[in-house]
């Protein structure tokens, strides 16, 4: 399993529009990259904090491995991905990659 993380970083200032993004931009993500390996997306949004430069949202795109990432961003439909970001947000995202190292199960106490 491998993930693209995207993360909005800015200040109180930032423009992100959460229901742009969660009712279109997270559809066109689906669209886009369900053919090239996309298993689920995962969005989080920040509701505060003090200071600058805290994370304003953050998106976890789930696939099988980092090639099917790689397929995904060099896909011709990903500039329609990219091209929306404008817009919701005027934060520039950074995404990365990370490998699944290991999964645990955690036991519920009753």
């Amino acid at each position: 399993m491998a993930t693209l993380l995207v993360t909005y970083v800015g200040d109180t200032s930032a423009r992100f529009d959460r229901a742009y993004y969660t009712t279109h931009h997270l559809p066109l993500v689906s669209r886009a990259w369900d053919p090239y390996g996309l298993q689920r997306v995962e969005a989080y949004f920040w509701d505060g904090g003090e200071g600058t430069d805290v994370p304003i949202a953050i998106c976890l795109c789930q696939f099988g491995d980092s090639e099917e990432i790689d397929l995904a961003l060099a896909a011709d439909e990903s500039v329609e991905v990219m091209d929306d970001i404008a817009n919701f947000t005027d934060v520039e995202p950074t995404r990365s990659v990370m490998e699944q190292a290991a999964t645990t199960q955690s036991a519920r106490r009753r």
